[in-house]
């Protein structure tokens, strides 16, 4: 734990963070200052610690952390709870051995069973006190939400966009050079799809992968996107959220079962809860 964070005094004109909304840019700098951060960019937050300090809702929160790991800014495995900012030795390099083996103390503290230990410990490990490790595809049985073997899927896309560091100073590359999306509201994306004969989800391969290999039929699926268009339609109680991936922010819904509409026995089958009821019983009667 810190007593307290270093923000760069460009964070708040950086293009990355204008980009993102005002609760994404209240958690972006809450993860940078909260008392829950560490040396090492990375510590374990779970929802509660996060909605007493911010005074938000669960699903608030959860969004939040949606929308920062869409830009780039911060990844949160949802089974261990733990947290990584993914520019933190970019701000925040080790200043002297000390500093060096407190960061690798913390580094050895994150569990195995977090999603993105290996991708951090790959990207970091100059920072650490830990061997170069070796390239190997770590997708293997990841947990649910903000997986890197989700982010390979995507590469191809991802590589038309120059990475951005957000909160550094100096050299930013100019939104005219990079083919990022301008975020806009659930409507407009179902308009512009329609417009170009595009099918908003149905022909969206990386959520219907994820749903075979974890095991989520596919009614289940449809029945989260009935969910997911029933909050951000219009009519809806966010229906002025924007995204700049609509596609993505569905496929985070489905991993991370914003809507709670399953669950799993201890055989590891897939079943509706009680809110998964409810829901389809609404669909039924809207139908």
């Amino acid at each position: 734990m810190r007593e307290y964070g270093k923000v760069h005094s460009s964070f708040w004109s950086s293009t990355s963070i204008r980009n993102l909304s005002e609760d994404g840019r209240t958690l972006a700098l809450y993860l940078l200052t909260c008392s829950h951060s560490t040396i090492a960019g990375v510590f374990r937050l779970p929802d509660g610690y996060a909605c007493e300090d911010l005074q938000w809702p669960t699903e608030r929160v959860r969004e939040g952390f949606a929308e920062l790991f869409l830009n780039g800014f911060a990844n949160r495995c949802e089974t261990t709870k733990w947290v990584w900012v993914c520019k933190h030795f970019d701000w925040n390099q080790p200043e002297n051995p000390n500093q060096r083996k407190a960061v690798s103390k913390v580094a050895h503290q994150i569990p195995d069973a977090c999603a993105w230990t290996h991708e951090y410990k790959r990207v970091c490990w100059q920072s650490l006190d830990f061997p170069r490790p070796e390239e190997s595809n770590p997708s293997g049985t990841l947990p649910k939400p903000f997986r890197n073997q989700e982010q390979e899927q995507e590469q191809e896309q991802e590589q038309e966009e120059p990475p951005v560091t957000p909160l550094q100073g100096g050299s930013i590359v100019p939104v005219a050079s990079r083919r990022k999306s301008a975020a806009v509201t659930f409507k407009t994306f179902l308009d512009n799809a329609k417009k170009n004969g595009e099918k908003a989800i149905s022909d969206y391969k990386p959520v219907w992968q994820y749903a075979e290999r974890a095991g989520i039929p596919n009614e289940f699926v449809e029945l989260c996107w009935a969910a997911f268009r029933d909050r951000y339609a219009p009519g809806g109680t966010m229906e002025d959220k924007r995204y700049t991936d609509w596609r993505k922010a569905f496929r985070n819904a489905v991993e991370g079962n914003w809507f709670k509409l399953w669950s799993f026995d201890l055989q590891g089958q897939c079943y509706m809860t009680p809110q998964g009821r409810q829901q389809a019983n609404a669909q039924r009667g809207d139908a």
